[in-house]
């Protein structure tokens, strides 16, 4: 099980990894099985560069590559869009002796959620590839083939008694169970052994948190990769009986939940960085929570040597802010640059005085002190080259509590998916590995520190509450009448979904960030700027 973390577009890299893998393989085994993720050769998700008519002579190159020079007697099982006359097809190859020697075409194409594969692929023709390895009847299918029963069942009645399933399959919150308790159901309702093996690693918003797996006929998982590692995982069957038998290996330790995320927020920024080519990041550290635990996660994923933290007071800002971001700062080891904004704000002020004669102060000045901060951020960032990271959690993003050009500036958002409950259990969980986050950050009331006494809930209801009704609202597509009929106020469920309705145009402006439910912004949730939809 070859859980490997491609780069999307990079088909020389990606054939020169599946070729040195293979070698690694062939070291270890005689003959080898080895198993690539769904659309290893340009990776996952590529989505429009699949529209580029040169994209089929590419994957006909690199195929002929591959061909030339992986080593014989292996078995090698990949992933790439096929080019025919009708249409593109999303494709699974067995490559042996220098040929493809089987092909199948996907047949469940996924059109929900992040996926748009009816936009690219034609459908594959209804039709079962079965091929003997080693006396082996094995079968082909992608990702999507293995939630729908047809597929599966028509392997199993060409007589194969093996499966092997591909994929690229994206985490949320939850995802691995749902794989074994599908997979183990394919396997035990058809008598058919399942090998499922899934991608690792990280692509714009996505994260794809490997947790490949193999089921024997009854349904027992019987060998598993770690999540959220790439590697070359094994699992050894012995086909000298008349039902194939699984070698058992031992299995990883199930992952909490916590941590799973912590994993799938760390590897999202970590590839997103790096496969971008960014050498270093900066953020705003503000001694507020959602600033410390993006620091937290940003050290975590690139090592205190690539991140740079700078505080930004201003007259509103409290002692006690700048200690607790000055002592996080001690405590993961990065100096701290403190940089005051009150003269840049002065001058802002100074020039916009006339246009602003006779009018009374109001939120415009308190924008204002995110933006002179967001300048002072994106600065830095064009002259040293760094990404800044912006620190905006799913909750504040969900009813517009973020300043456009201000704290909205920046090139990524690891909190993005991320509500504010959480951000406090991740910060608990974080500091139970090592003390890093101040518990005074986690115990004083949330601040955006712009005006005096200022607290988010002056403007919100408790977060606690919104939390719940934004999941209700975002993620279950609950209306507001049944929503208060959970036993929600239906002053503050009126409010959050008139915020959310009302920030649409915010969201669409805002930097990329990492999934990890089933219903992030972005790609998930696509909804119009200009709408009269009311609830």
């Amino acid at each position: 099980m070859a859980q490997i973390n491609t780069r999307v577009g990079d088909f020389a890299g990606n054939t020169s990894r599946i070729i040195d893998v293979v070698t690694k393989a062939c070291a270890q085994y005689d003959n080898p099985l080895v198993i690539f993720p769904e659309l290893t050769l340009i990776g996952y998700p590529p989505e429009d560069l699949l529209l580029r008519p040169s994209v089929a002579d590419i994957v006909e190159c690199h195929l002929n590559r591959l061909c030339k020079e992986l080593p014989s007697g292996a078995w090698v099982f990949i992933g790439y869009p096929r080019a025919e006359a009708e249409g593109l097809y999303n494709a699974m190859g067995v490559l042996h002796e220098g040929k493809i020697v089987a092909e199948y075409h996907k047949q469940e194409l996924p059109n929900y959620q992040v996926f748009d594969e009816k936009r690219y692929f034609k459908p594959g023709k209804n039709k079962a590839c079965v091929i003997s390895i080693e006396n082996i009847p094995v079968g082909l299918s992608i990702c999507e083939d293995i939630w729908a029963p047809n597929p599966t069942a028509q392997a199993a009645l060409h007589g194969a008694k093996l499966l092997i399933n591909i994929n690229s399959s994206p985490f949320h919150v939850g995802k691995q169970i749902e794989r074994h308790d599908l997979v183990s159901f394919r396997a035990e309702e058809l008598g058919l052994s399942i090998v499922y093996v899934n991608q690792v690693g990280a692509q714009d918003e996505l994260v794809f948190d490997g947790g490949s797996f193999a089921v024997n006929n009854r349904g027992e998982i019987v060998s598993a990769a770690k999540t959220f590692e790439e590697d070359l995982y094994w699992t050894r069957i012995d086909n000298s009986l008349a039902d194939l038998h699984f070698i058992p290996f031992d299995l990883p330790e199930p992952m909490p939940t916590i941590e799973t995320i912590w994993q799938a927020l760390v590897l999202g920024l970590r590839d997103y960085v790096q496969k971008n080519g960014f050498p270093s990041v900066i953020l705003g550290l503000s001694g507020g929570v959602d600033s410390a635990l993006t620091f937290a996660l940003a050290v975590d994923a690139l090592g205190a040597e690539k991140v740079e933290a700078i505080m930004m007071p201003f007259r509103y800002t409290s002692p006690i802010s700048i200690e607790d971001a000055k002592e996080q700062a001690n405590n993961l080891g990065i100096k701290l640059k403190i940089i005051s904004i009150e003269s840049v704000y002065e001058a802002f002020v100074d020039s916009l005085s006339e246009e602003f004669s006779g009018l009374s102060p109001d939120i415009t000045e308190e924008n204002l002190q995110a933006r002179c901060r967001g300048v002072i951020l994106m600065s830095i960032s064009n002259k040293k080259g760094s990404l800044v990271l912006t620190t905006g959690n799913k909750t504040e993003i969900a009813v517009g509590y973020s300043t456009l050009y201000g704290d909205m500036a920046g090139g990524f958002d690891v909190l993005k998916d991320v509500p504010k409950m959480l951000v406090y259990e991740l910060c608990k969980y974080r500091n139970g590995i090592s003390e890093c986050i101040p518990v005074r950050v986690l115990d004083r009331p949330p601040s955006a520190e712009l005006a005096p006494d200022q607290t988010d809930q002056d403007s919100l209801p408790p977060y606690q509450i919104l939390d719940e009704i934004l999941e209700l609202y975002i993620e279950k597509d609950q209306s507001m009448e049944n929503i208060v009929s959970l036993g929600y106020v239906s002053e503050h469920v009126e409010k959050a979904i008139r915020l959310v309705d009302q920030n649409e145009y915010k969201r669409r402006q805002a930097p990329v960030g990492v999934r990890i439910s089933k219903r992030g912004f972005g790609r998930d949730r696509r909804y119009p700027i200009t709408s009269k939809w009311t609830r």
